[in-house]
């Protein structure tokens, strides 16, 4: 239970997700010591009508960025999770409680010095990127780990409760691979003791022995970008948000490079165009890319204006199984 007195502060937190050519990216900011941060800050009710107001005003001072699409993610009130980074000042010893919030931009420029800085975040979660076929990382260094752990469990029904979890979000045992279980894989991992963080909350007896696997980030702020990352690779297949990402002219192939960023891994190129074409989310311009070499590909726009108002999909995303 909460201890009688203790009061709450509400905070906010920014996951600005943008895509560089193959490279989907993150606005981290810096922090002391040399650790990285989301943006973030406390929700003041006398100077922020709205949270999405105080979170923009947070993001504009901390990253020196200005946001476009938003959407509120998750609340995240664990207990200590604010520790020890992310306390925020004049909180005291007030329970923090976080909105979390998805930010989309097609924006990739660098902000001015001293605001955020764009990280890759497969750097956060290297273990997420197919694109290449199934990283190393995983079989050569996760499952071996995570299998000792799951028998380290002395009560057999929380072994095999462990190696089910182990099968479901990691796919041992031709379980398979659901991109969309970024949080649940992190959270595992966490667990199982196999992150900094996990060392840093005193969750890990022998820190030195933790393999780190992954950059770390202040606080939960990777719990809330794998939660983000969840959301945005489930979110792109029923409702047309990868678009925020897309400037106003694109060729489709920059468009499948955006979605296979994304998702992970590499799409089926006619599967794909063909499921493109049938939800008329854009047309051509009949303008033309210039190229340095190669057959000129057409630009397209996405058709925000005509589909405004209108129920519509997300983008179908074909796996292609041989790449």
């Amino acid at each position: 239970m909460q201890p009688a007195g203790q009061s709450i502060s509400v905070g906010l937190n920014a996951v600005i997700l943008s895509v560089d050519g193959d490279t989907p990216q993150l606005l981290i900011v810096p922090q002391e010591g040399g650790g990285v941060a989301l943006p973030f800050g406390p929700f003041d009710p006398a100077r922020h009508r709205t949270f999405e107001i105080g979170l923009r005003r947070w993001v504009a001072e901390q990253a020196h960025f200005q946001l476009g699409y938003v959407e509120q993610l998750y609340t995240f009130g664990d207990r200590g999770r604010e520790a020890p980074v992310a306390a925020m000042s004049g909180s005291g010893d007030a329970r923090i409680v976080s909105i979390g919030y998805l930010a989309l931009t097609p924006d990739k420029s660098t902000p001015p010095d001293g605001g955020g800085r764009w990280r890759g975040w497969y750097d956060f979660f290297p273990w997420e990127d197919w694109r290449d076929g199934k990283p190393a990382l995983i079989d050569t260094e996760i499952i071996p780990r995570l299998s000792a752990w799951a028998d380290e469990a002395g009560v057999p029904g929380r072994r095999a409760s462990r190696h089910d979890r182990l099968k479901t979000v990691f796919g041992v045992g031709g379980g398979g691979w659901n991109e969309e279980r970024v949080l649940d894989r992190y959270e595992l991992l966490y667990e199982a003791g196999l992150v900094a963080e996990a060392a840093r909350d005193g969750q890990v007896e022998n820190p030195s022995q933790c393999p780190a696997f992954g950059l770390s980030m202040a606080s939960d702020h990777r719990r809330i970008l794998a939660t983000a990352i969840s959301r945005l690779r489930g979110k792109i297949k029923y409702r047309p948000i990868v678009f925020e990402l897309m400037p106003d002219l694109f060729t489709l192939s920059a468009l499948q490079q955006v979605v296979e960023a994304i998702a992970g891994y590499r799409l089926h190129k006619q599967n794909f165009r063909r499921a493109l074409d049938r939800t008329g989310f854009v047309e051509g311009t009949g303008r033309m890319e210039s190229r340095t070499g190669g057959r000129p590909a057409e630009l397209f726009r996405y058709r925000r204006e005509a589909l405004a108002g209108l129920p519509s999909l997300g983008l179908a995303i074909p796996r292609l199984r041989d790449g």
